[in-house]
């Protein structure tokens, strides 16, 4: 069932040798693509060889057995055992997402709904913030526009691992678990404004992507169109007086992104240059993967499809995921940032699919 795991020991070996080669880390790039594909690998085969060493195991308690019948209770034990690396093993060799050590761009959307879509965007942005803050990742407000009552109508973040650009562990990065909150969320809650206190639905958008890294994504200088303007806010340093604010123009596919938020235009340049370029390149993925779109499915979504992946009733204090069926009444807890078991849900949901689809 797994003789494909022997070239990759093999393949893991090979590594182990040419990183122990000085001569290697004289070019960096390769070095950490050796490191990269050397740590992929290393889980992988260390639970292959534990599994292959709990069959020995097995045997020598079922010999023991035969003498002394305190060891068929311990060969009975190794046996559950090796079912779960059994099963663990199985999980290790599905297809991993080439972009799930990445960072991303967050971006909250208000959307049908009003002034109220707007709250529950800003919401949600906090509900994220306080999640980054629990799990140790390093978040960043690039660009906001805010609501005349509050929250936003559109706000995005950087959202960053602690060594950013990638996370220490294979699959550990902030795309692995955020990549699926890209959607529609509804909520149903009684707004401020309301004096009948009449339950409303609204929403809000999330579009999550993969932060590019600057070799994934030629961007040539004279493809660019910027402009500078004003920046526009309730005042301050900078705001209202100088044209520091940037917007970016990617003239072939049509592509824009602005930033207004930085005191400095350079600053703002640089800010909408990382906005442009995570955005051509999920449209690179999303073209290059339109044939397969029915088995892995684009994260971009819009805030104006109708498909809803969850929904938070704050009269019944309840979160539910459509997606994988995932319910609880901690709603508080999870806008508070606990948000593990909701994105736990979707990535067993995933990985059970993909399982099913390898067979």
């Amino acid at each position: 069932m797994f003789e494909a795991v022997e070239e990759l020991v093999g393949e893991h070996a090979d590594l182990e040798t040419k990183l122990a080669d000085p001569s290697v880390h004289s070019d960096q790039a390769n070095a950490r693509k050796l490191n990269k594909r050397y740590a992929e690998l290393t889980p992988i085969v260390a639970t292959f060889r534990a599994w292959k060493q709990s069959a020995e195991d097995i045997e020598t308690a079922k010999e023991l057995a035969a003498d002394d019948p305190d060891f068929a209770a311990e060969a009975k034990e190794l046996s559950a055992q090796r079912e779960e690396l059994t099963e663990k093993l199985r999980l290790l060799l599905v297809p991993r997402d080439p972009s799930d050590d990445k960072d991303v761009l967050l971006e909250v959307k208000a959307g049908a709904g009003g002034d109220e879509s707007a709250l529950f965007a800003g919401d949600l942005l906090r509900m994220y913030l306080r999640y980054a803050e629990r799990v140790g990742w390093k978040t960043e407000i690039i660009d906001a526009t805010e609501s005349e009552l509050g929250g936003y109508k559109d706000v995005q973040v950087s959202v960053r691992t602690k060594g950013g650009n990638g996370a220490t562990e294979p699959g550990q990065g902030v795309w692995a678990r955020l990549k699926y909150e890209g959607g529609v969320h509804r909520v149903q809650r009684v707004p401020a404004t309301e004096s009948q206190g009449r339950i409303h639905t609204s929403a809000a958008g999330v579009l999550v992507t993969p932060e590019a890294e600057e070799v994934e994504v030629e961007i040539n200088a004279n493809d660019l169109r910027i402009d500078v303007y004003r920046s526009s806010g309730p005042g301050g340093q900078s705001v209202n007086t100088t044209d520091s604010a940037v917007r970016i123009t990617h003239i072939p596919t049509g592509v824009v992104a602005s930033c207004q938020n930085e005191k400095s235009q350079l600053q703002n340049k640089e800010q909408a240059m990382r906005i442009l370029r995570s955005r051509l390149l999920a449209a690179a993925q999303e073209a290059a993967e339109q044939e397969a779109s029915d088995v892995r499915r684009s994260q971009v979504r819009s805030v104006d499809r109708s498909e809803k992946i969850r929904t938070y009733n704050y009269p019944e204090n309840r979160i539910s995921d459509h997606r994988t069926g995932f319910k609880a009444y901690n709603l508080d807890q999870v806008l508070d940032g606990d948000l593990d078991a909701v994105i736990q849900a979707c990535v067993d949901t995933d990985s059970a699919a993909k399982l099913a689809a390898a067979h």
